[in-house]
């Protein structure tokens, strides 16, 4: 790492107050993102978590996360966002008391309603030497379908809302009522929009004077070369990691059902990894080219970020994400690709396909670190909204959230579940009484799904059956994936049951859906996502019988399950019967 720190040289720091600092920047962005939870106006924010918080230096060097955000924007895209606006306005244009917004495609690569606002932290001198950020998804920024982003058919991004390069939403402490004025008039939900900005608008001011504190107690010297001390640990960290692997080259193939448009076409995922001594090179040349339909994304938001998310996932997740953690890592991918589309493609649902990539990118090193690699994980985002308008209190609503789903088995044990995709980390569903409470719709059950989870020797985690009753007119879109290419197994592991989308009208039979936009739905019809079950480790027929057992008294699998792919023979007061459970293994092993 470079040894200057903004215009000083590093000095040294003592082991005692090193790590200090280390928790200090790591408790602003922390301390932020509890008050953004606590002031959002919506669930998205204060529920799902869709956002990120953290400091940067000025050139817009990561120095730290905020722990609960989505890794999505693990890839610095605060930092992109910043190093646009300084190129926008020149390393002078943005001061004390600015705050700069952005959400342009083609500098952060993902949709547009991912928002990034930052503001300056500045030294006693006046001079900028760090930026807090929080990149917030706003709910509704225009175009052509509720939500902006949740079209399965868009075709340029022009019809996913507004675009906002680098522009100051507030100028030396002053709002820009213009600014304000086009946000509000190009959403839906202007309300509860201008609720969510000002919670994040209040967060990145908390955040500036949180580290001008800091600032004022170590000083300039002290402080960053603390912060590049824990860079450079980070990077020695990773790099240790990187160089423990056998070098060679990795690859593994996978593929997506399709892209919304030409539903019958299937998305090819083909994927290598390169280790090199301590260097981790993903190599997406042979990945489909650029997507007619919503599901593409930038080189910085697409291919930088599943391969940030992989390698964080294998080599250090337990390591707070800085810039020194991804120091290893780069990536080779050709303009044109789905994972590196140009400005003006459709991005809106650009986070669907990146979980299968990094589950795609993981599934590469099995070979190489059979200890950190599990069987194929759901993967798939499972989006389900409602919009229409309250008929009871006529507002216009609009919510949506994304399928829990089962991880896959693996080496130590079995998969866990449900929870949401490698692209979420641990964000949580929208809790029943929230939707019940603030949207005409009843939750009518939410349950394990029997079955789908992939049998081994370790199998998967389960997925989920989760049924809503529509109680006013409104419209409905659903993204599902992973359908025709289901959670692998590993060693001889099955894989998980897909899921789907179910929507039966009152009085009519059920259809079946992956990806649908604004679809009418009435007063009484059912909307059911099923989750798919994560993939199996081992042969079934190595797994314990008191395992089957338990699963079955639990609920987890059928009696044709245990019998059929496990081979235990159950009595009627569930005990095993060893002899029986015996002659069906080998019974199936032979046929095997």
């Amino acid at each position: 790492m470079n040894t200057e720190v903004g215009q000083h040289v590093e000095v040294s720091v003592d082991p005692v107050t090193l790590e200090i600092i280390r928790n200090e920047v790591q408790s602003i962005p922390d301390l932020v993102e509890a008050d953004l939870m606590r002031t959002a106006f919506s669930p998205l924010i204060y529920e799902y978590k869709d956002y990120a918080v953290g400091l940067v230096d000025a050139k817009g060097r990561s120095i730290s996360l905020a722990r609960q955000g989505l890794p999505l924007f693990l890839a610095n895209l605060i930092g992109l966002a910043v190093k646009d606006g300084l190129a926008t306005y020149g390393e002078e244009g943005i001061k004390q008391g600015d705050v700069v917004i952005t959400n342009h495609i083609g500098t952060l690569g993902q949709h547009l309603n991912n928002v990034v606002m930052y503001t300056p932290a500045c030294n006693s001198d006046g001079e900028v030497v760090a930026f807090m950020a929080i990149v917030s998804h706003w709910i509704d920024i225009g175009g052509q379908y509720p939500g902006s982003c949740h079209g399965t058919d868009t075709t340029e991004s022009f019809q996913e809302g507004i675009q906002i390069r680098s522009v100051k939403l507030v100028r030396n402490y002053q709002k820009v009522a213009e600014i304000y004025r086009i946000i509000e008039q190009n959403s839906r939900l202007p309300e509860m929009l201008l609720g969510d900005i000002e919670a994040q608008l209040m967060g990145c001011l908390k955040g500036k004077v949180l580290f001008e504190n800091l600032l004022k107690r170590y000083g300039q010297a002290v402080l960053f070369s603390g912060i590049e001390a824990i860079w450079r640990g980070a990077e020695q960290a990773a790099r240790a990691g990187v160089s423990a692997i056998p070098d060679g080259v990795y690859s593994m193939e996978s593929f997506l059902d399709n892209d919304g448009i030409d539903v019958d076409k299937r998305i090819p995922v083909k994927i290598s990894v390169r280790i090199k001594g301590s260097e981790f090179l993903v190599d997406f040349s042979n990945i489909a080219d650029q997507l007619k339909g919503p599901f593409n994304s930038g080189r910085l938001g697409g291919a930088e970020v599943a391969a940030r998310i992989a390698f964080k996932y294998l080599i250090l997740p337990d390591e707070p994400a800085n810039e020194g953690c991804f120091a290893p890592v780069s990536v080779v991918i050709p303009p044109g690709k789905f994972l590196s589309a140009e400005p003006r493609a459709p991005h809106g649902l650009y986070s669907v396909p990146l979980p299968t990539v990094i589950d795609t990118i993981v599934a590469a090193m099995a070979q190489a670190m059979p200890d950190r690699v599990a069987a194929g994980h759901h993967a798939s985002f499972g989006i389900f909204g409602f919009q229409g308008k309250d008929p009871v209190t006529g507002k216009y609503f609009h919510v949506f959230d994304t399928a829990h789903g089962g991880w896959g088995g693996a080496l130590h044990g079995d998969g866990v579940g449900p929870y949401k995709t490698m692209g979420h980390g641990d964000n949580k569903d929208i809790p029943v009484e929230v939707i019940e409470a603030l949207y005409p719709l009843t939750v009518e059950c939410h349950e394990w799904r029997p079955d789908s989870a992939g049998v081994g020797r370790f199998r998967g985690g389960l997925g989920t059956k989760k049924v809503l009753r529509v109680n006013g007119p409104c419209v409905t879109s659903l993204a599902a994936e992973r359908y025709y290419c289901p959670p692998w197994g590993l060693e001889g592991g099955g894989a998980g049951k897909p899921g789907y989308a179910e929507y039966q009208p009152v009085g009519k039979s059920a259809q079946n859906y992956l990806k649908v936009s604004a679809l009418q739905v009435s007063p009484g019809d059912l909307v059911t996502v099923y989750s798919s079950g994560g993939g199996g480790y081992g042969s079934p027929l190595d797994r314990q019988p008191e395992l089957v057992r338990d699963d079955l008294i639990a609920g987890y699998i059928s009696v044709e399950t245990a019998l059929n792919e496990y081979g235990v023979v159950l009595t009627e007061s569930n005990q095993i019967d060893l002899v029986a459970t015996a002659t069906r293994r080998n019974e199936l092993k032979l046929r095997a």
